[in-house]
């Protein structure tokens, strides 16, 4: 049997047992060693075995973690005037949360904060590229599997010092600590596209070939921006959702 022909089938095994729930949404499949002792194969061919299951949305690869059974979960994005509200806000309820409270799953956030140059940023601020922004990169998950990475930039004219550049930045989040720096959210402008995931995309939502959705928001207050927010999300797995009054 040539490798392509033995690696599909090796996935076409795997495929089956997942399909009869020998291993349920988020177990964690047995590791390459031991794939490659049971079937008598080489690593390459188990890996292309387990590519094939990525590609098909079956299975999720958490880099040095291990290979799991993907949830068919599609996480449903609230209406922006909702998950943005002022109401969900002061309940301390983040956009993804209120999510997590309406479709019922588990969230979870992990936080990274730094400090850089504005660079390519600079124009949009209307600050120099040398001027510091401070940057709060986040992953969300549901029920542990990655659905969304966040990257939001705020100019440190505003921010130095503040909550804002803390990783827990407190009740209400980083839009209630504007308000309280006098920098009230006043209006959002958010842009949509899509795209194929670069390399850390990839591995950050454990991704095979599929395409990602992109978000941007831009937050103001009374015409000051405050807040530029770029969002990657699976398309497999995050459904925007958009409402407005009809003229």
């Amino acid at each position: 049997m040539n490798a392509a022909a033995r690696y599909k089938e090796i996935a076409e095994i795997l495929r089956g047992e997942i399909a009869s729930g020998a291993w349920a949404v988020g177990d964690k499949l047995p590791s390459e060693p031991e794939l490659i002792q049971r079937f008598d194969a080489s690593r390459t061919t188990v890996r292309q075995a387990l590519a094939e299951l990525r590609d098909a949305g079956l299975v999720r690869m958490r880099h040095g973690v291990g290979v799991f059974v993907a949830s068919p979960r599609v996480v449903k994005r609230l209406d922006s005037r909702e998950r943005l509200s002022r109401a969900r806000r002061e309940r301390n309820e983040g956009a993804f949360l209120a999510e997590a409270q309406v479709q019922g799953f588990a969230p979870a956030t992990s936080v990274r904060v730094w400090f850089e140059p504005a660079q390519d940023f600079a124009e949009v601020f209307g600050m120099d590229e040398t001027a510091e922004v401070c940057v709060r990169d986040r992953v969300m998950t549901a029920d542990g599997q990655p659905v969304m990475l966040a990257v939001s930039r705020y100019p440190r004219e505003i921010t130095r010092g503040t909550a804002v550049e803390e990783e827990d930045t407190g009740p209400g989040g980083v839009f209630a600590r504007l308000e309280d720096l006098g920098f009230p959210v006043t209006n959002h402008e958010e842009i949509v596209g899509a795209k194929m995931p670069d390399a850390n995309e990839k591995q950050a939502l454990g991704l095979g070939r599929g395409p990602v959705l992109t978000v941007q928001r831009l937050t103001y207050s009374n015409g000051h921006l405050v807040e530029v927010n770029d969002m990657v999300m699976p398309a497999e797995s995050y459904e925007l959702r958009y409402a407005w009054d009809a003229d």
